[in-house]
């Protein structure tokens, strides 16, 4: 099973740079999205529905801002939009599937590029934080996937040093990072495969050759709860994908994952 993120950073500008061709040839079990940016009146939705697969979209209220979507070829049993907060839903930041063996939550936590934003973004995160642990009780093999908004560790930045005071890696943000892994029994995916520095899934766009150079940050992630971290084969980031100023992530699950859990 497999089972990809992507920040497309506007879902109408990705699928004029061809995101739909990639989409079909990446072929993945689900597909969650981020920063979608439009409401689903301002696109042809069934451009990926005619693709085989289920969708699911939480836009903001704003138009042209943030915005998550969820889209899979196998129907939920249900889904939730939104996680019960007015102020954070509003700004179309959750949405969650849920399937017999597992739950999936694409998320898209608040950016503080604009340092005003930042106690909202860390409202937020305390917040999600609080919020997954109650998730949990209900849907305890869950995956929570999307731009987190913060680099957890060095190796996850390039030029840690310079940008120890930039929000994103700022300590109070990876802090949080550490505390949400800790409380929530989280697994970061990629870590358990790849070890290695200079990985990273987004390349800011007011430098121009910041992707061509891999000058970028590590900011988005794959979690699973330590229940499902046994059935994990892969997980990668799609560098190649150049749609957006982020790179897809992905994981893949043992095909027996479903049927074990189901059993057990």
């Amino acid at each position: 099973m497999k089972l990809l993120s992507y920040n497309v950073n506007g879902i109408r500008a990705a699928l004029n740079k061809g995101l739909l061709t990639w989409f079909q040839s990446a072929d993945p079990d689900i597909l969650c999205l981020q920063e979608v940016k439009a409401t689903t009146d301002q696109f042809d939705v069934s451009l990926f529905e005619d693709s085989g697969y289920y969708s699911y979209w939480f836009p903001a209220e704003k138009k042209g801002y943030s915005g998550v979507a969820i889209l899979t070829k196998e129907k939920p049993v249900s889904v939730k939009y939104g996680c019960g907060n007015k102020e954070f839903d509003q700004e179309g930041r959750v949405i969650q599937a849920n399937f017999n063996a597992f739950s999936v939550i694409s998320v898209y936590v608040p950016s503080a590029t604009n340092m005003d934003r930042l106690e909202f973004k860390m409202e937020f995160c305390e917040y999600f934080l609080e919020y997954i642990k109650e998730v949990e009780k209900e849907f305890p093999n869950l995956i929570i996937t999307g731009d987190f908004n913060i680099c957890h560790k060095a190796i996850d930045i390039n030029d840690p040093v310079r940008n120890a005071k930039v929000s994103g890696f700022l300590p109070e943000e990876r802090e949080w990072l550490d505390r949400f892994f800790d409380r929530c029994g989280l697994v970061d995916s990629f870590r358990v495969f790849n070890s290695q520095p200079f990985q990273y899934s987004w390349w800011t766009y007011r430098v121009k050759t910041a992707r061509e150079n891999n000058k970028g940050w590590r900011i988005d992630y794959s979690l699973t709860t330590r229940p499902l971290e046994k059935y994990l084969q892969r997980a990668y980031i799609l560098t190649q994908a150049v749609h957006s100023d982020h790179a897809p992530v992905g994981i893949e699950f043992d095909l027996n994952l479903k049927k074990t859990i189901n059993n057990s």
